[in-house]
């Protein structure tokens, strides 16, 4: 097996052991870049020297003596919309093509600091705005499973990355779906954390952001494997003083009673779920039945409504900010998505938008008293098959994308984690589902995703599909 092939957790575990060294590592997953990339258009900066020089550095450390970190010599990717330092912070936008960064953002610093080895920057589409990653700036990434559909966004370079095995880890965030809808379009595991656990600030924005984004938007990983991106998580949350929202809070809670009680969703509330979609999540409860837990159809607590919130809150804040500033940077795609859910979804005003704010908290309550009867539920990533690109800017397409993007919303509002990993296929693609646990609870979700994988089988890089 090739070096690119391995997970993180093998691929480190061999340089610590001299087994492999870290240019080792780099050499063959840049060559692995520079096979697939082009087909897919994931990687949008490639990094070589920069990625070869830190690997020198990373192998003469081992070779002093040096006390090694959980990722040293592991080859990772960023995303372009996070600051690393001497690099554009473009997020996708020509105007901001020469907007280059003086600091690293604190998750960009944490895996530098575990020891990984960036090797190159992943698209997104404009602001990070669509789940289509296409852009004037640096084009379109393809799905390597199917390219006529999306792989996601708005990390969808970071999903296509880690599919075709160009780095073992992903960096990615995520604000209605931005780590886990990539993962399920692109069939590997993506790890939407819960509120305040991994430290989110760009240096370069010292601004602030709307409340919505600020509640809502998180880091996460893609991964290949269960066990990656809880090593992941652990590397991503080091603390940064910085972000008042950061919590130093164990990566282990307190065991739930057992068995532990696990609410499915197949069919999410407020419109229609693909059969494929259902059906996986009724598989992954199969799986977790087998394993022990006990297995239940429950809704919880009003989630067409909570869908409607996210909507409110987040038009609301793009209106009056990120919508003048894509009307004057945008690409026109960009401007015609945003253009569209603006139309499908109104602004409010201040009470209104008060109001739901208000209504949010109310419904966390509700959501954390049924997590005490059921500490997991699972329900579809996306309630429909991964759209053709570049829908949502049809007639009629962006009302059934944002449709489909339901169940990808409720995690955000209320700030929770949201483990996506793939179950079952259709066709070329893999359908999926995703943990959602309460805050803090990332373990339980990662836990459970683990028996499920188990089951499933690891996902293994693939080769892009023409």
């Amino acid at each position: 097996m090739e070096l690119w092939q391995y997970d993180a957790t093998d691929l480190a575990r061999l340089i610590r052991t001299g087994q492999a060294s870290a240019r080792d590592a780099v050499d063959s997953v840049l060559a692995r870049l520079h096979k697939v990339n082009p087909a897919i258009n994931a990687v949008v900066r490639v990094l070589e020297e920069e990625a070869r020089a830190a690997a020198e550095t990373a192998d003469a450390a081992r070779a002093h003596g040096h006390a090694l970190q959980p990722l040293h010599g592991v080859p990772v990717t960023t995303k372009v919309n996070v600051d690393q330092a001497g690099l554009p912070t473009d997020n996708g936008v020509v105007l901001l093509k020469d907007f280059v960064a003086q600091d690293d953002s604190p998750v960009v610093a944490n895996l530098k600091h575990a020891g990984a080895i960036i090797v190159g920057r992943t698209n997104a589409p404009a602001f990070s705005m669509r789940i289509f990653t296409d852009n004037a700036l640096h084009g379109r990434t393809l799905n390597p499973r199917d390219p006529s559909v999306t792989p996601g966004g708005s990390s969808g370079g970071a999903g296509a990355a880690t599919a075709t095995g160009i780095g073992a880890i992903a960096h990615g965030n995520d604000i209605g779906g931005s780590v886990r809808i990539p993962a399920y379009c692109n069939g590997v595991v993506g790890l939407r954390t819960g509120f305040g656990r991994i430290a989110s600030l760009n240096p370069s924005a010292p601004a602030g952001r709307p409340i919505g984004a600020v509640l809502m938007a998180v880091q996460g990983p893609h991964t290949r494997t269960v066990r990656d991106a809880r090593l992941a998580l652990q590397v991503m949350a080091r603390g940064d003083r910085r972000d008042w929202r950061w919590n130093d809070v164990p990566m282990q809670g307190p065991p739930p009673a057992r068995p532990i009680r696990v609410a499915i969703v197949p069919e999410v509330p407020g419109g229609p779920t693909h059969p494929a979609q259902a059906a996986a999540v009724r598989q992954a409860g199969k799986h977790l039945q087998a394993a022990g837990y006990v297995v239940e159809e429950a809704l919880p607590p009003d989630m067409e409504r909570g869908v409607e919130l996210w909507h409110m809150i987040c038009v609301t804040d793009v209106f009056s900010g990120l919508w003048p500033q894509m009307q004057k940077m945008g690409d026109p795609d960009g401007i015609a998505s945003m253009k569209g859910w603006l139309e499908l979804h109104k602004a409010v005003d201040l009470p209104t938008y008060v109001g739901a704010l208000t209504e949010r908290e109310g419904l966390l309550l509700r959501w954390m008293t049924f997590f005490q009867q059921w500490p997991l539920v699972i329900l579809p990533t996306v309630a429909d098959l991964p759209p053709k690109q570049v829908v949502d800017i049809e007639p009629g397409g962006q009302n059934k994308v944002l449709d489909a993007m339901r169940p990808a919303l409720l995690a955000p509002l209320l700030g929770l984690p949201g483990l996506a990993v793939p179950v079952g296929s259709h066709g070329k693609l893999r359908t999926g589902v995703q943990i959602m646990a309460m805050r803090n609870r990332e373990d339980l979700c990662l836990d459970a995703g683990e028996v499920i994988e188990a089951a499933e089988g690891v996902v293994m890089p693939i080769d892009p599909q023409r």
